[in-house]
């Protein structure tokens, strides 16, 4: 079994370059050692910083107070000492490699060192305490890992505690990992060009066989079950990973376009319209006897929505199934839909479930089936699983139906119902290709989304708040504001933390506005600072949302910076009357 020092060194590796080949490179070395299910399964999901496939529902419940309680009862140091070196290096990991690099533990392992499986097995653990006195015996395993532990063992073992790596590697540099593996012909990676020695026929064969495994990782979410097939079975053992009931996948995802022309250019004519709904986006799945229902994030939020489930075996046609849907609340009264903010804050909630159900109660909105009766559907194209779609739901207003579509055949078809879809304040169209069949993830062609295209909006930072890890000791996450309607005062609408650069060349980055705003700085609670308000910002956004959490009553959804306005004076920001007015448009209002 390898030894958890092993990984802890290539995870040191990874911290230092920024190279994704390289760090892919780095992988391969480790993945080619692996020799055993339980080995890879432990190490697969230890480099992704957890202990458990994405879609999981076990969690280990810990905080990052609750780590700082075993840190101070492994090592003898209070905690307030160790939230001073915390709040001075932003990075707990960092912090426990330096108390335990000198201070010498008595191991609980019976001087054995630690191994890949001991760690991800004890790891596991902490999700199976529950009931009173859960705290102390977390604690208490915690404790009992770290002391058997270096210091460079005992600085990841916190970070996968807290599912916060910060070695650079996200699933697509884990993805080419097992690719290079397992791909059928040498790799050679050079360091010095940063580049692969390959071929033009070569490249073209690496880059199929890296969409084919995208692929049936789309369907797994699980890289430890993807690398032992490949192990096992080689490259046709892909053709054997497919849909599953139970086990969540990546939703296949439109692209955007701007105009009804742009999206027959890349659907065809004719073509499927349905609407493009507020809501949020749920797969059910039904074996038979159990129904669940997971989000695009691979949430599962059955219990949170428990309530639409007698309605969904009065309204399906089949023993078993797996649907594409979107839930959407809607106003008991008026029974027009709500935006996306309202339900979302049903998809948290672990009490108090009955009575926000009535409050805010949901539609179920279907518009794909991807399995029937245990047949796959996924394969068929989308003219073909639309009509097995109406043939086997039921509708049953308010509870689930249908979501209205038409099969256009003209431009002036696709702008008529677009129009219709406005007017009825849901938030544009899906325009899909007939012949398309289902692909789970990113831009794999086949659907395109139209929406109004929202006006960016000039904005002024009030606050901003000090990062964390690779960002610790930048203001990296900004408090935004518009003017009220007569520009007397500001209105906060949300936060901006994306579309800045790490390094100077790149553009405007994190340190750039950092050094702009420290001399703004008024006060400064913990982390949070609070500014003058005088740099002025470009932000793009999905789209505007109502919202109790800030001043103005709205916030932004994916708000992401474009670039400084420092030429924009302060009276020249957009107000509350744009937002406003750009909230109505986006709602065909």
């Amino acid at each position: 079994m390898m030894d958890y020092l092993k990984l802890t060194r290539t995870y040191t590796q990874l911290e230092h370059t920024t190279k994704r080949l390289e760090k892919t490179s780095i992988l391969v070395s480790l993945l080619k050692e692996l020799n055993s299910k339980q080995e890879a399964d432990a190490v697969l999901h230890l480099l992704r910083g957890s202990v458990f496939p994405s879609w999981d529902e076990q969690k280990s419940g810990i905080s990052e107070q609750l780590v700082v309680k075993a840190l101070a009862k492994s090592t003898g140091f209070s905690t307030e000492k160790i939230k001073k070196y915390w709040a001075k290096l932003g990075d707990l990991g960092e912090v426990t490699e330096i108390l335990f690099t000198e201070k010498k533990q008595q191991t609980l392992f019976e001087g054995k060192k630690l191994d890949v499986l001991t760690v991800y097995n004890e790891l596991r653990k902490l999700a199976t305490h529950q009931g009173e006195g859960t705290v102390g015996r977390k604690i208490d395993l915690i404790c009992k890992l770290l002391a058997a532990a270096s210091g460079v063992e005992a600085k990841f073992i916190m970070r996968t505690l807290l599912e916060d790596l910060r070695v650079g590697i996200g699933e697509g540099v884990l993805r080419d990992s097992i690719v290079w593996t397992f791909f059928p012909a040498p790799l050679t990676y050079d360091k010095k060009t940063n580049d692969l020695a390959l071929n033009e026929e070569d490249r073209k064969k690496l880059n199929e066989f890296t969409d084919a495994v995208q692929a049936a990782y789309d369907w797994t979410n699980d890289f430890a079950e993807l690398y032992w097939m490949l192990k096992e079975k080689g490259v046709k053992g892909l053709d054997k990973i497919s849909l599953k009931i139970g086990r969540p996948f990546n939703v296949m995802l439109a692209i955007k376009a701007e105009t009804v022309a742009e999206a027959i250019e890349n659907v065809g004519l004719p073509c499927l319209c349905d609407y493009k709904l507020d809501g949020f986006r749920v797969e059910i799945h039904h074996d038979g006897k159990n129904t669940w229902l997971y989000t695009r994030r691979l949430e599962n939020v059955t219990n949170q929505f428990k309530e639409i489930i007698p309605h969904l075996k009065e309204a399906v046609g089949a023993k078993t199934y797996i649907l594409d849907a979107e839930i959407v609340g809607f106003d008991p009264k008026t029974k027009r839909y709500f935006p996306f903010q309202e339900i979302s804050q049903r998809i948290k909630r672990k009490y108090g479930i009955e009575a926000l159900a009535k409050k805010i109660p949901v539609e179920v909105n279907i518009f794909d089936i991807l399995l029937k009766d245990g047949k796959d559907l996924t394969t068929l194209n989308q003219e073909e699983r639309r009509n097995i779609l109406e043939k086997t739901i039921k509708e049953k207003k308010e509870k689930v139906v249908l979501t209205p579509a038409i099969t256009a055949t003209s431009q002036h078809q696709i702008e008529k119902f677009y129009s219709e879809a406005l007017k009825e304040g849901v938030e544009g169209v899906m325009v899909k290709n007939l012949t398309k069949n289902y692909q789970p993830g990113r831009k794999v062609g086949g659907w395109i989304k139209l929406k109004p295209v929202l006006e960016n909006l000039d904005l002024v930072i009030t606050k901003a708040e000090y990062g964390t890890g690779k960002r610790g000791g930048t203001l990296s996450s900004y408090t935004l504001a518009c003017l009220n309607s007569d520009k007397t005062h500001y209105l906060e609408i949300g936060k901006v933390a994306t579309g800045l650069k790490e390094k100077q060349e790149e553009g405007t980055s994190f340190q750039e506005m950092t050094d702009l705003l420290k001399p703004l700085i008024i006060k400064q609670e913990g982390r949070d600072v609070f500014v003058k308000p005088k740099i002025v910002i470009e932000v793009a956004y999905e789209e505007v949302q109502k919202s109790e959490e800030y001043s103005s009553g709205f916030g932004l959804r994916f708000p992401r910076f474009i670039q400084l306005r420092s030429e924009k004076p302060l009276r020249e920001i957009n107000t509350i009357e744009d937002v406003k007015r750009i909230y109505s448009k986006q709602k065909g209002k």
